[in-house]
């Protein structure tokens, strides 16, 4: 009986410690604020996150959808309250090597486009010559900036021709487009021309538009719409390194 009683003691114990190692090992990953990307990209959580959110999840999705050469170009994520952010009214921005995004994040799938978006980016530090030397992105991207150009004076609208061959991004543009055309026009106008609204804002924002859908949504749809953008992000991501 003796013997009985201190067995169940025992595994008492023993399943009292494990419990234990379980809950102080789930509060030492809640409380977590360092990670690694890709094995040498070191993220950096400066302010908390929502409650309960994933990071790794977010972190290990990314992995498995983008190969590592995409990333040749990053050294750090950063993710909490930064001015610059705030001053260009933006979620997230790649700078000098690092990622920069916001902690509200609404959810996780929220971060992973956020990242991958901030990743093309970096990409093109990277393949610069591959992604725009022959000029096919450039051409592809200002042929629609003239058809949205035409669809926009139908409309109404009078902006100069120069405005719309300017491929830099300019803040006056997007604010036109975002405040005095509105997205919901905009993304009427820009169906089967842009990915989405947000890529006719710039040559840059095109790419990174493109390579975003390219690995999270349709690639299919990619190709359909931007096939030069498809052309360079299916080749750098098969290619041989």
């Amino acid at each position: 009986m003796w013997m009985l009683v201190s067995k169940c003691q025992k595994m008492t114990t023993r399943n009292n410690i494990t419990e234990y190692i379980k809950s102080s090992s789930l509060r030492t990953l809640k409380d977590r604020t360092h990670y690694e990307f890709f094995n040498n990209v070191q993220v950096y959580i400066k302010d908390s996150l929502p409650k309960d959110f994933d990071v790794l999840f977010v972190l290990k999705k990314i992995e498995n959808l983008i190969p590592s050469h995409f990333v040749y170009n990053l050294d750090s994520i950063f993710v909490g309250q930064f001015d610059e952010l705030k001053d260009r009214e933006l979620d997230a921005l790649y700078k000098d090597g690092a990622i920069y995004i916001t902690n509200q994040q609404r959810n996780e799938e929220d971060m992973i486009d956020d990242i991958v978006h901030e990743l093309s980016h970096a990409s093109e530090e990277t393949y610069t010559a591959l992604i725009y030397a022959d000029g096919k992105i450039e051409n592809e991207f200002l042929g629609k900036r003239r058809k949205l150009l035409d669809i926009l004076k139908a409309e109404g609208y009078n902006i100069p021709i120069d405005t719309f061959m300017n491929t830099e991004y300019s803040k006056d543009f997007d604010m036109f487009l975002y405040k005095e055309v509105g997205y919901e026009k905009l993304t009427m106008f820009v169906m089967g021309l842009f990915v989405s609204p947000y890529g006719a804002t710039s040559l840059r924002e095109y790419f990174a538009n493109g390579f975003e859908h390219y690995f999270l949504h349709d690639p299919a749809y990619v190709k359909r719409i931007s096939p030069a953008i498809y052309e360079k992000v299916d080749g750098i991501t098969f290619m041989e390194i």
